[in-house]
């Protein structure tokens, strides 16, 4: 590694530590992305996440909606607070024209986000680095499988920010990334400090999306994948994106949570 590669390296880390407080007793940061909750308002989902055990919600705007502003956004956010929850990042937010960015960092902003998890087009991205340099908000490009025709897998998004701001990094939807065909702990390691956040599921056919189950009753390497963060020194949050069960998912993602717990702690 050149010097120029180590700068780059030690400023990515310094942007994801940056996130919202780490407990150093921790880990892995487990949390909730709140898709999971989507059929539930917000004071249902936030007594859900709290059921799992956690203290750490990615905040789908199901629950803080765009159309907010002012003091209802406010209202709306502190909710969260007031319920001890601790608000790591907000999405998936799609970015489909140059517009959307600024109104994304201005809600952004007025919410609070410490990290917008995003898919975006391509051609926007040197138009989100200059909005991630004013706002001074990391973006995680978040991956969207097979059927996804800009970033299947991370290291699609991968070489075309590697020379970009440190905050502009990755979300590892890990389903999603296996279904590529590409191992998922190389992935996670090749990107390296440009991971700053990560979409927890399980499959019990890692090419099939039609399976996915409570983690830890299918095929996914998730002590693997918990031993290269801490390799690595992932500061972010494994949130899970719990997208079957819609109707009843808590039983499900309480059990999630009790195998991650586990796995976290044995590596």
């Amino acid at each position: 590694m050149n010097r120029r590669d180590f700068i780059k390296g030690s400023s990515a880390v310094a942007a994801a530590a940056a996130l919202t407080g780490f407990r150093r007793e921790e880990k892995i940061r487990l949390g909730v992305a709140s898709y999971s909750l989507r059929k539930f308002d917000r004071a249902k989902a936030i007594e859900m996440i709290k059921a799992c055990g956690t203290p750490y919600v990615s905040v789908k705007s199901f629950h803080l909606p765009y159309q907010l502003t002012g003091a209802d956004l406010a209202a709306a956010r502190k909710d969260f607070d007031d319920a001890g929850l601790q608000v790591v990042s907000s999405g998936n937010n799609s970015l489909g024209k140059e517009a959307d960015i600024a109104k994304l960092f201005d809600y952004a902003t007025a919410a609070r986000f410490p990290l917008l998890v995003i898919a975006p087009v391509p051609d926007l991205l040197p138009k989100i680095e200059e909005a991630v340099k004013k706002s001074g908000i990391p973006v995680a490009i978040h991956n969207h499988g097979p059927e996804d025709k800009h970033f299947p897998a991370p290291s699609d998004a991968l070489k075309l920010i590697k020379d970009m701001d440190p905050r502009v990094g990755i979300c590892v939807d890990i389903g999603h990334t296996t279904r590529t065909g590409k191992d998922v702990v190389q992935e996670i390691a090749d990107a390296g400090a440009r991971v700053l956040d990560l979409h927890m599921k399980d499959l019990k056919d890692l090419m099939n999306k039609n399976t996915q189950c409570p983690v830890g009753e299918g095929k996914m390497p998730v002590k693997e994948i918990f031993a290269q963060l801490l390799k690595q020194g992932f500061k972010g949050c494994a949130n899970l994106e719990y997208e079957i069960d819609a109707d009843n998912p808590l039983p499900g993602m309480q059990k999630s949570f009790e195998f991650m717990r586990r796995a976290a702690a044995a590596v």
